[in-house]
């Protein structure tokens, strides 16, 4: 389902005419709620980069939400994954710019110098080299709004649509059960969503098993 269709079926579904900012914003608080319950595959992004020698800072990508994972590249192509933990914990254990050496620690520190809207990582000890990293991050892909299409709407528009349509309904104040027999539907089709994002995509045949129904 395009988002012309989308913004179609939601005025008919509601018997209504919203104006092309109303059906935005549905659409997109839509979105921002499927994005936060499940964790498909499609919101995952891999960046490499280089961080600057004697520099504990890491600038994140623009469009970066939080971390799956952070490695740093050694000169032999080896992967050493970094531990997760909280800046405190990072600046009591290396409390100098001085404390050198290969990353062990990161955390997220805060906006960076440059931009308030973006963050910064923080990493324990200071690089003693420019490593290569990776990083592996959750992120919002572009909305069905400004792109026309979208995975979601590809692939699981029951959910896209159910969820705008809770918006929709909310905002022109429907009747409560109208509400409710909207949000049972969304939920429906949040459970078949899940049942990808957080299980058949986290797992395979060989390493778990085929699905199977037990007969009675």
């Amino acid at each position: 389902m395009n988002y012309a269709t989308l913004c179609i079926n939601i005025a008919d579904i509601c018997e209504n005419s919203f104006t092309a900012d109303e059906l935005a914003m549905f659409v997109q608080q839509a979105e921002q709620k499927i994005y936060n319950t499940v964790q498909i595959a499609n919101l995952r992004k891999n960046v490499t980069g280089a961080l600057t020698i004697n520099n504990k800072y890491l600038s994140a990508p623009g469009d970066f939400l939080s971390v799956y994972s952070l490695a740093v590249i050694k000169a032999n192509g080896s992967y050493e994954y970094l531990l997760n933990k909280d800046v405190n914990f990072i600046r009591q254990a290396y409390p100098t710019p001085a404390s050198t050496g290969l990353p062990k620690y990161y955390a997220i520190f805060g906006p960076n110098s440059s931009s308030v809207t973006e963050l910064s990582l923080i990493l324990g000890p200071t690089p003693d080299a420019a490593y290569s990293v990776e990083l592996h991050y959750f992120y919002y892909p572009e909305s069905i709004v400004t792109a026309g299409t979208s995975w979601l709407g590809d692939n699981f528009d029951s959910a896209l649509l159910n969820g705008a349509l809770i918006e929709a309904i909310r905002f022109i104040k429907g009747e409560a059960d109208v509400i409710a027999n909207y949000d049972k539907l969304y939920l429906q089709s949040m459970l078949l969503l899940k049942n990808l994002g957080d299980g058949k995509q986290r797992q395979d045949a060989y390493r778990s098993g085929q699905f199977r129904q037990d007969v009675t």
